[in-house]
């Protein structure tokens, strides 16, 4: 059921000007713990067999102080060359920041099987760079906003202030061309769930048997070991959680809480709730399973070295490439497909003034503003 849209009066987009000094904020403990590393040598992990030089912590902490010191400059209105002075610094700063933010999924299912952290500083370090990248991603929305002239809280184009009536328009399906593409980018778990699935029911795949596969995970947590005798391998759970994220993201029932929910029902879920688990995971999976897809083929054909195998599993080099494979469709599928669906909520779900809806609604060839995919 369709959940007609509101109006409010008070300001819609909270946290905008307030982004500036929160980025500036992120950046200064991000560039003190990464210096405070490097010069103590503090490994901090990069994968599971390398860490971070510590030449590389000082250049991410002089790339953190650039971010800071653009922000600021963003308090105040700038000139043409100061704007793309900032742009210049964002723009760059912002993915390589983000790169350190990308096995915070992996980290988020260890956390929930109750293993606890591989490494404590590389926990910290995937924190720091997840929340020095949302401080630094509202910033740049605003910076574009005002730099081309729109509405800083809605992004149009509209006569008229912030003292008019913000307009949040009403629950929305996601268009069938977002649900098709979604739907098709997740059909990549498939393979992967499938050979962790067999294991678990105890059933041998890909040259490993179930045996090994449960003796290589006996040193897990006992829900995580819980969970392998009922036939629930945790990562496949973790990926039905973010499948469930993704409906959300694509139906009415992730905009209002459905009916029987407790004390919230009938009422409209926070718009950034269910957007920043969305993207923060999107990300590190869409990178990771990209780099698995793409190294899987080139190790096969000997271009890169294949990846060392487990003999205590038994794994042969055709079965762990396949495994690497699966990986890589079912981690780059659901990123993906949550990347899809968080721009199409997001469109869906974004406030306009009132001023910019009345304009919308008087042009009849123009897109529902409330509708946009």
């Amino acid at each position: 059921m369709a959940v007609p849209g509101t109006t409010r009066t008070r300001e819609g987009v909270p946290g905008l000007d307030r982004a500036p000094g929160v980025a500036v904020m992120c950046a200064a403990v991000y560039a003190l713990v990464e210096t405070a590393w490097a010069v103590t040598g503090t490994t901090v992990p990069f994968t599971a067999r390398t860490a971070y030089p510590p030449a590389v912590q000082l250049v991410l902490a002089g790339l953190a102080v650039a971010a800071g010191l653009a922000c600021r400059a963003t308090r105040r209105p700038l000139a043409r060359a100061g704007r793309a002075a900032v742009r210049g610094v964002l723009v760059p700063a912002t993915p390589v920041l983000a790169t350190g933010a990308v096995s915070l999924p992996a980290h988020f299912v260890t956390l929930a099987a109750g293993s606890g952290p591989d490494s404590v500083t590389g926990l910290t370090h995937v924190l720091l760079s997840a929340a020095l990248t949302g401080a630094l991603a509202p910033v740049a929305l605003a910076h574009r906003r005002r730099s081309a002239g729109r509405c800083l809280r809605c992004g149009r184009e509209h006569t008229g202030g912030r003292d008019v009536p913000l307009v949040r328009p009403g629950a929305t399906t996601a268009p069938r061309r977002t649900r098709r593409v979604a739907y098709l980018l997740m059909c990549g778990m498939v393979p992967w769930a499938g050979v962790k699935t067999v294991w678990t029911l105890g059933g041998d795949a890909l040259g490993i048997t179930a045996e090994k596969w449960k003796e290589s995970n006996s040193g897990g947590s006992d829900a995580a070991k819980a969970l392998a005798e009922a036939g629930i391998d945790v990562t496949v759970l973790a990926a039905g959680l973010g499948f469930l994220l993704l409906t959300g993201l694509m139906y009415p029932w992730g905009q209002v809480f459905p009916r029987r929910t407790p004390f919230l029902s009938g009422r409209r879920v926070p718009r950034l709730l269910p957007l920043i688990p969305a993207w923060l995971t999107a990300f590190g999976l869409s990178v990771y399973g990209v780099v698995l897809v793409a190294y899987a083929p080139l190790a096969a054909l000997g271009v890169l070295p294949a990846p060392a195998l487990d003999t205590d599993l038994g794994a042969t080099r055709s079965g762990t490439l396949w495994l690497v494979a699966f990986g890589g469709t079912a981690f780059g599928g659901l990123g993906f497909a949550l990347l899809v669906a968080a721009r199409s909520y997001a469109a869906r779900t974004r406030p306009a003034c009132a001023t910019a809806v009345a304009s919308a609604e008087a042009q009849p060839s123009a897109v529902p503003w409330g509708r946009a995919g």
